[in-house]
């Protein structure tokens, strides 16, 4: 993998650390990843970009999301929640940007929040991001939200 385009704005694709998504996938058992290229789905059912997950129906899912950390995260948030409200539990792996619209808009007192400690290694790089992480659980049908926020320790 070019490094030099990961740590660039030519991409907004962040391959998801393994032995991280392993960790989370034995706390929550995935069954969906609806951001995969199809190289890199890490669960059995999958959606590409041509498939467009953000138009299918996640409910009855437990749904792994590591989506483009373009312009498009804020959709991408808008979907998970609304799609935890129809019946699906929904683990985000983003960057931790609370300044942000999608943050307040679709995560703050919508979700449980675990800050990532360290930078995570994406894909097969050799150096750290350039930005911090968290994880953002959206529990399936949660009309009394969850806001909880704790930190996960990166080895």
């Amino acid at each position: 993998m070019n490094t030099a385009v990961m740590f660039s704005s030519e991409t907004d694709l962040w391959a998801t650390p393994q032995s991280f998504y392993d960790e989370l996938n034995a706390e929550f058992h995935f069954t969906l990843d609806p951001c995969s290229n199809g190289d890199n789905a890490k669960c059995e059912r999958f959606f590409t970009r041509e498939d467009d997950g953000l138009a299918q129906n996640w409910s009855g899912n437990v749904v792994f999301m590591n989506p483009p950390y373009g312009r498009g995260i804020g959709e991408w948030m808008r979907k998970a929640y609304a799609e935890s409200r129809n019946g699906a539990t929904v683990v985000c792996l983003v960057p931790a940007r609370t300044d942000t619209r999608w943050f307040h808009e679709y995560v703050y007192g919508k979700a449980e929040i675990r800050f990532v400690r360290g930078r995570l290694k994406f894909g097969e790089a050799t150096n750290s991001a350039p930005f911090p992480s968290m994880i953002v659980v959206y529990r399936a049908s949660s009309s009394a939200m969850n806001t909880s926020q704790s930190s996960c320790v990166v080895a």
